[in-house]
């Protein structure tokens, strides 16, 4: 299992969908264009200070290589999307990222692309006679509206399965890495990797830091064994969707022994691997729409910042945005919506959310030793659960404490407080 690269100890990712927070039409114009039709990384650009001033230490983006639609449904991943800009855009925008000591992390689609692929095209021009077919998983035999049928991604037609067991697919996802690492970008998030083959994952990690040793490579997973999925796709780490799943549940629930379930299980992920940890992202209810009290934001706050692993803000949390996800298209909409002109609060629940994220970000960024820290459970009952983090190297401790009966959380003794809340609170050694 690979180490995580020094340089991402202490780090908040800020985590931007990149055509809905530009505010891209949702179907690409023209994916053939020679020409940009928009120049959405320039929006995107416009919101960096506001991030380095939030105190993340990285920008995180869904794709924005040329695609049909939502960025997922690959076209041409060598070039900037159309609606996005060029290749001048992303380099002007790589180095605003560095410049405010922002690392850089882009979203490869290796799982699957869209129907509009050029290799996919020659497929449905030529059949069995294309030199791409092994590229996919296809039944040349079954018929269908194509004269044959392929695997997808999920049941979505326009999402077509790549054959992971074909040594070119390899090559060509090793090249598109390489490609952008190459020109500024610092690591790759790999979507759906949990149904990728972990061999083909192994392979393209070890392919890519070879060359690009620092890289930072983190893969999609849901459930499952995440410990072995590590260790046998040589990837850094994984989305750790349990914690999340725990923070916002039990704070609904006011039970709290969900989440200390979930932190044992959360310490024994992380003394393996740091975990990419987060509280919103592209697919999910953002989390002012989850929690059905306001005021528990805090300790989902104070809990997501102080554990083990790597912490995403998903852009507009900090603002209490809200908006739920739906089954239907376009059901993500309302968590990908447009950046406003300016990061300004507009009323008072939106200032509080933005200053616990800033006070608590600030606290895991002074802490570095927190992304590979021990976390041990400590008190838990329905309403209360307490839990110490300490750096495995004697640097530090803290106590974080969730007590959802009313009023601040209890000083204990020995201790004294960083930060707290209404319901919270963090203490280090006295």
């Amino acid at each position: 299992m690979p180490e995580l690269p020094a340089r991402m100890r202490g780090r908040v990712l800020y985590h931007l969908h990149s055509l809905g927070a530009a505010g891209a039409p949702a179907a690409n114009p023209d994916s053939e264009a020679a020409a940009p039709c928009g120049r959405g990384l320039r929006r995107l650009e416009a919101w960096l200070d506001h991030v380095r001033a939030l105190g993340c230490g990285g920008v995180l983006l869904t794709p924005i290589f040329i695609s049909s639609t939502h960025g997922y449904d690959t076209v041409d991943p060598f070039r900037i999307d159309q609606r996005l800009g060029d290749e001048g855009d992303f380099a002007a925008f790589a180095d605003a990222c560095h410049g405010r000591g922002l690392m850089l992390i882009l979203d490869g689609v290796f799982n699957h692309v869209g129907r509009a692929f050029p290799a996919f095209r020659d497929v449905l021009s030529r059949g069995a006679a294309s030199p791409f077919a092994p590229w996919f998983r296809l039944d040349l035999a079954a018929g269908g509206p194509d004269g044959f049928a392929y695997a997808d991604f999920e049941g979505h037609p326009e999402l077509v399965a790549l054959n992971h067991a074909n040594p070119e697919v390899l090559e060509w996802a090793v090249a598109v890495c390489r490609h952008w690492l190459d020109r500024g970008a610092d690591g790759w998030r790999l979507d759906v990797a949990y149904l990728i083959p972990e061999a083909f994952l192994a392979s393209l990690s070890q392919s890519v830091r070879e060359v690009h040793l620092d890289a930072f490579l983190f893969g999609e997973k849901v459930h499952g064994d995440y410990v072995r999925f590590v260790e046998e796709s040589g990837l850094h780490s994984i989305t750790q969707y349990e914690l999340y799943q725990a923070i916002w549940s039990s704070l609904n629930d006011a039970n709290l022994f969900e989440l200390a379930w979930a932190l044992r299980r959360h310490q024994t992920f992380s003394e393996a691997f740091a975990p990419v940890t987060f509280v919103g992202n592209h697919d999910v209810t953002r989390l002012a729409s989850r929690l059905h009290n306001p005021a528990h934001l805090g300790p989902a706050l104070a809990v997501l910042l102080t554990v083990p692993g790597v912490p995403c803000t998903y852009y507009g949390d900090e603002l209490a945005w809200e908006g739920r996800v739906e089954r239907r298209p376009g059901g993500d909409d309302t968590v990908r919506p447009p950046l406003p002109p300016a990061p300004t609060p507009a009323n008072a629940r939106q200032a509080e959310a933005l200053r616990l994220h800033r006070e608590l970000i600030a606290l895991r960024r002074d802490r570095p030793w927190l992304t590979e820290a021990g976390l041990e459970v400590g008190e838990v009952s329905g309403p209360r659960l307490s839990y110490t983090v300490s750096d495995p190297r004697g640097a530090g401790r803290l106590l974080v404490t969730v007590d959802l009966a009313g009023g601040p959380a209890p000083s204990s003794e020995g201790w004294s407080s960083v930060a707290g809340g209404a319901g919270w609170s963090i203490e280090a050694p006295a």
